[in-house]
């Protein structure tokens, strides 16, 4: 039994745990005098030539120098750094796996969690508790916009720790506890809202309630991540989400009717755009035609007087050489054209006769009479 309790235990033998003897008031400490004799009297059970031999006494301190030697090999979790102080100061960051530092009291490690994303909530807060909900907190959330119109906005930074030796030691007043993670969140909170409100303030408040947000999380990420830099914070920004952004909610109501009006000045201006671009196209392809038209008739008026005057100046030419030639031709030419749709009967008089030969229209007298029954 431990303890040298050979009488059965505390109940049967009537010795206490300490090995002494029982009494009504309970158990009684252990006589140190004892304890220490019975140490030495194993110390030199143990070690060759007893404990006071020279050999005993440098394997002892050999012993106890590779124990404190071995106690500076350390572990880093994958989701940790190791922070080495010696004598309190920060000289070194190592990595996960195993490590080696100069045995206490000359360096100790710190091995904070750093894989966990981190999450701020500025200007709301989530209500713990059986009701839940959300708050909104004022002294955040209102800000000032370029073109000083005031804006409701919340939203929420999430970040990691990047240099955790950084952390502990360039933060005033990192958190309660060396290990404690919330520590930052004073540092954070107040860089998000620094950078957030002069984002804010080079943004009129049109574009920041409409298209504005992705390029407003994009500029307060890079502005905070800056400052947090010239800190040297070891932190690391890894997002920022805008999670509402409105007008005050004394003034919301109207906004959002101007808001309303503006769209459907828009959606006007949108349709009365959209006809004219249907029309004027359709104008222009019609002027265009008609222009083209004109051309044309043009160019064909100029050819055909062009091909007339040509002709004449043909004729006119060949009248000039051959004058009876061309003019009977020009003649029979004329003749031709009246007498073209005419009933005509040609009669050949031979040259020095005086006989006139009748003619009969026997073709014509076939012919039905108009109203002629027969």
């Amino acid at each position: 039994m431990p303890w040298g309790n050979q009488g059965g235990g505390w109940q049967g033998g009537g010795r206490g745990p300490w090995g002494q003897g029982s009494r009504p008031d309970g158990p009684q400490p252990p006589n140190l005098e004892d304890l220490i004799k019975r140490g030495r009297e194993r110390l030199r059970s143990v070690l060759p030539g007893g404990f006071g031999g020279s050999f005993g006494v440098t394997l002892a301190v050999l012993v106890v120098v590779a124990i404190w030697l071995a106690s500076g090999i350390y572990r880093v979790l994958p989701d940790e750094q190791g922070v080495v102080l010696r004598f309190g100061e920060w000289i070194k960051t190592t990595q996960p796996g195993l490590n080696y530092h100069l045995p206490y009291p000359i360096e100790t490690v710190l091995t904070p969690r750093v894989t966990r994303v981190n999450r701020m909530d500025i200007g709301f807060r989530s209500n713990v508790g059986e009701r839940g909900g959300i708050h909104d907190v004022p002294a955040e959330s209102l800000m000032l916009t370029g073109d000083e119109n005031i804006v409701d906005i919340d939203f929420s930074v999430f970040w990691v720790i990047s240099d955790a030796g950084q952390m502990l030691f360039n933060i005033k007043d990192p958190g309660p506890g060396q290990f404690d993670i919330d520590g930052p969140q004073a540092t954070v909170q107040a860089v998000a809202e620094s950078a957030m409100r002069e984002v804010i303030g080079r943004n009129l408040i049109q574009r920041i309630l409409t298209e504005g947000r992705q390029p407003v999380e994009a500029a307060t990420q890079k502005l905070m991540q800056e400052v947090l830099d010239s800190y040297k914070a070891g932190i690391q920004i890894t997002q920022v989400n805008l999670q509402k952004v409105d007008p005050p909610a004394q003034v919301i109501d109207a906004f959002r009717d101007v808001q309303a009006a503006k769209a459907d000045r828009d959606r006007s201006q949108n349709e009365a755009e959209a006809y004219r671009n249907g029309i004027v196209p359709r104008a222009r392809g019609d002027a265009e035609k008609a222009i083209q038209s004109g051309q044309a008739y043009k160019q064909q008026a100029i050819a055909e007087a062009q091909g007339e005057a040509a002709r004449f100046l043909s004729v006119l030419g060949a009248y000039r050489q051959s004058k009876d030639v061309t003019a009977r031709r020009m003649y029979i030419e004329t003749m031709e054209q009246v007498m073209r749709s005419v009933n005509k009967v040609v009669i050949d008089e031979a040259p020095g006769s005086g006989n006139v030969l009748p003619y009969l229209p026997l073709p014509e007298l076939r012919k039905k009479p108009a109203g002629s029954g027969q």
